[in-house]
């Protein structure tokens, strides 16, 4: 097999495995909350538990890329996974369970914290393309994702969603062993402090981070709760399927994007996809119930699907030979938004209602809006600023 396909092959895998746990805790939250007898203010430290720790090794691994050998550090990732899958599933009380989630998200950024930078090297003229479809596979996982806890919970209980993802990361674990570190990959340049500190200064890095932040938070808000505020007038099995429906909205939209991300300048694509997704998320999450809500779900889906890879390649071919340093800033910015606005959310869910807590994503899509404007007046452009400028 090509070595470049190899590495493909394995870094999707990956990926979608991790989509599946990462959905996963969403539907699990009634189940949690049965299972251990806690309020709702303390499941909304379920999501921290798992990125907090993710955004730790993403920044630790993605800013010392130049410096580790790609398949090791892969492989390290991939068996921390499958050991935090195996603790989550004999959890035995509600600390436990936070412990495993934060062992298998720090895995997780382990991996990943390099993984995009090892595809922007392998394909340096295509990563819009290719960073488009590495976020299809995740949103194939985590379609899968609600889909696997409902079948788990119609045959025994929670805990198999995670025996059966953990059985989902031995073969990968198998290939990832077996990978060639392929020329492809001199092509990162090892970061130094000097080099840092003008990343963190250009304003196309600074506008990513923090609209990948508002993507995060807006991702996280819907997949943690949800199936949660679904299932508030819906059974269970269907309030879990609300989620699935969301994310299934991925699936087309990521298609799409993949296709459009070649042809619409990156600001541009993210500036009017977040303009449309305001009144779509306001309606899906506060202004409907029932089945009209789950049709204003999906096409929240579709919008908010575009978000994180277009913002994704435009940093990186910001700074392409950082591909390391800004995957792992941009995505622990990501990953910060989907720690805390989840956390947030169940502080005002406690006080004031979930319905309350759930007009968020809302609020966050019209912020995001602000953003794209400030990083357009602040570089120039709708497409990628030039990087001999900025040096």
């Amino acid at each position: 097999m090509d070595r470049r396909r190899a590495w493909i092959i394995a870094i999707f895998l990956f990926v979608f495995g991790d989509a599946v746990a990462l959905q996963s805790r969403g539907a699990l939250l009634a189940s949690f909350e049965a299972e251990f007898g806690v309020s709702e203010g303390l499941l909304g430290l379920v999501a921290p538990a798992g990125t907090v720790g993710f955004v730790l090794a993403v920044l630790a691994a993605g800013l010392l890329a130049g410096r580790l050998d790609a398949r090791r550090t892969m492989l390290v990732g991939t068996a921390g996974a499958l050991a935090g899958l195996l603790l989550l599933a004999g959890a035995s009380d509600y600390r436990v369970l936070l412990l495993a989630l934060l062992v298998q998200g720090t895995a997780g950024g382990v991996f990943r914290g390099i993984d995009r930078a090892v595809l922007s090297h392998l394909y340096p003229t295509r990563r819009g393309r290719l960073f488009s479809l590495y976020s299809l596979a995740w949103a194939i996982g985590a379609v899968a994702g609600p889909l696997v806890v409902t079948g788990a919970l119609r045959v025994a209980d929670w805990r198999a969603t995670y025996l059966l993802v953990a059985a989902w990361f031995v073969p990968v674990a198998a290939l990832v062993a077996r990978l060639d570190v392929p020329d492809d990959l001199g092509g990162e340049r090892t970061l130094s402090l000097a080099a840092l500190r003008r990343l963190l200064r250009r304003p196309a890095v600074l506008g990513a981070g923090a609209a990948m932040a508002l993507t995060g938070g807006i991702e996280g808000a819907v997949f943690t709760w949800l199936p949660y505020y679904a299932s508030t007038f819906f059974d269970r099995t269907l309030a879990n399927a609300a989620l699935s429906v969301y994310l299934l909205g991925y699936v087309p939209g990521r298609l799409l994007y993949t296709w459009l991300v070649e042809r619409v300048s990156y600001l541009s694509l993210v500036g009017v996809v977040s303009l449309l997704a305001v009144p779509v998320l306001a309606a899906a999450f506060a202004a409907t119930t029932g089945y009209p809500m789950l049709a204003a779900t999906f096409a929240a889906g579709v919008l908010v699907s575009g978000l994180f890879p277009t913002l994704s390649a435009y940093s990186v071919d910001a700074e392409p030979a950082y591909s390391g340093p800004i995957n792992a800033l941009t995505t622990g910015a990501t990953y910060l938004g989907l720690a805390v606005v989840p956390t947030a959310m169940g502080v005002v869910a406690e006080a004031r209602g979930i319905g309350a807590a759930m007009a968020t994503p809302a609020f966050l899509a019209a912020a995001l809006v602000a953003v794209v404007a400030l990083t357009v007046l602040a570089t120039g452009t709708r497409g990628v600023p030039d990087v001999a400028a900025a040096e």
